[in-house]
């Protein structure tokens, strides 16, 4: 295995013993991945980022194990729980194999080499991600608390997955570390020459994984994509927070006659278009149209209603607007704002895709939110479909739940 060119930080050999309320122990029983700070009852000595923590239970037989994170508030992240077990590189290798397996449909694909092969708490590895990228992998750290094992994830990684090259992206929260690791930095291998081009469904798509949002692509709307593809065929379609233009260039497989892509971010409208070259003419159909657009999409959709320009299909997909419970109720109005804007350029009988990916507006909320907006512009939704979340990435606790999408027409 390739040794990191870093020296990682060291985890104690005495492992922290600690008790939780009730409350914490029934969530844990219950599969829940988090100790928060004040589930804590008992603790036998201070830790070190990484440590391993184990939790006992009110007769103090074990309970589980996590990696502690001082830092946090979410104090212990659960990797292991109701029967003991030895944490060490061939725990974590059996983890991912089991992660990988559970993908064994995306994993055997001779169409898809671009998708997440690990989900964090929803895998049994809390605040990790790494997804696939052809021959790129990328793992993405969301606590402090994954850098001692840093190693093991790489060797298990790069020994099941015989990757060209591994990166490591890493939250807002921990860029800032004293360990000499950073964002997009390249774990083992080369940078590439030219952008990395993956596939998805038989699509071509590039992606920046050193630089892109975050691993580069937003894989979790992969089957979602391809529900638009099946309802595009001769549509005028805007797809509006387009990134790099997934949905776009499904829509044009799919006999979409115009796209417009129409995204804030410069880089990703130009990458936008250079995907739809990727699919030109073998994939695509050579009589779609595609536009892009560069500009904020709330302003630039009021003004496309200005000039009375009109659109078939409809697809809002915005990023998370509630990252806090405080946040919530500006979500479920900027949802609103959305769809009202949105049916403001959507023909009569054309489709309507919105989706969300903030978890905490939970589906009920965010569906509830697209129909009083529909209600309050005197129109009304004929739903044709609410999905949820890919295969690779499964939901396995309440929390982790945050991609809803509705599909629906309005006359």
């Amino acid at each position: 295995m390739k040794k990191l060119k870093i020296d990682l930080p060291k985890i104690s050999k005495k492992r922290i013993a600690l008790r939780v309320t009730a409350a914490a122990e029934r969530a844990i029983r219950s599969g829940h991945p988090w100790i928060f700070e004040n589930a804590i009852v008992h603790q036998s000595h201070q830790g070190k980022s990484g440590d391993l923590a184990v939790i006992f239970d009110k007769k103090r037989h074990f309970l589980a194990i996590g990696l502690y994170d001082p830092d946090s508030m979410i104090r212990v992240r659960i990797i292991h729980a109701l029967k003991p077990a030895t944490v060490d590189k061939h725990f974590f290798a059996e983890k991912l194999n089991t992660a990988h397996q559970r993908r064994a449909p995306l994993r055997d694909s001779a169409h898809t080499n671009g998708y997440r092969i690990l989900h964090g708490e929803n895998d049994g590895m809390p605040g990790l991600v790494i997804d696939r990228y052809a021959e790129t992998l990328v793992i993405k750290l969301y606590t402090a608390a994954w850098f001692p094992h840093l190693q093991d994830i790489v060797d298990a990684t790069e020994k099941d997955f015989s990757a060209k090259r591994i990166v490591l992206r890493l939250s807002d929260r921990v860029k800032e570390n004293p360990h000499k690791l950073y964002d997009g930095m390249l774990l083992f291998g080369e940078k590439p020459e030219s952008p990395i081009i993956f596939k998805e469904n038989g699509l071509n798509f590039e992606v920046d994984p050193l630089r892109g949002q975050k691993t580069g692509f937003f894989l979790d709307q992969r089957e979602n994509r391809a529900r638009v593809e099946k309802l595009a065929k001769g549509k005028r379609v805007l797809n509006a927070f387009s990134y790099t233009g997934g949905f776009s260039v499904y829509a044009a497989r799919g006999g979409a006659k115009e796209v417009v892509s129409l995204d804030a971010s410069k880089v990703a409208t130009e990458v936008a278009k250079r995907n739809f070259g990727l699919n030109q003419p073998a994939s695509i159909a050579e009589s779609c149209i595609h536009e892009s657009v560069t500009g904020d999409a709330f302003d630039a959709m009021s003004k496309m209603k200005k000039e009375g320009r009109l659109f078939d299909m409809v697809i809002i997909d915005p990023p998370s607007f509630a990252h806090k419970k405080s946040q919530r109720d500006g979500a479920i109005n900027a949802y609103k704002k959305l769809t009202r804007i949105g049916l403001g350029i959507l023909a009569p009988n054309g489709i309507l895709v919105q989706a969300s990916c903030s978890s905490r507006v939970d589906s009920d909320l965010f569906f509830n939110a697209i129909n009083i907006a529909t209600q309050q512009v005197g129109r009304r939704l004929k739903e044709i479909e609410r999905s949820s979340h890919a295969l690779d990435h499964p939901i396995d606790f309440h929390e982790g739940e945050y991609l809803k999408c509705l599909f629906a027409t309005v006359p």
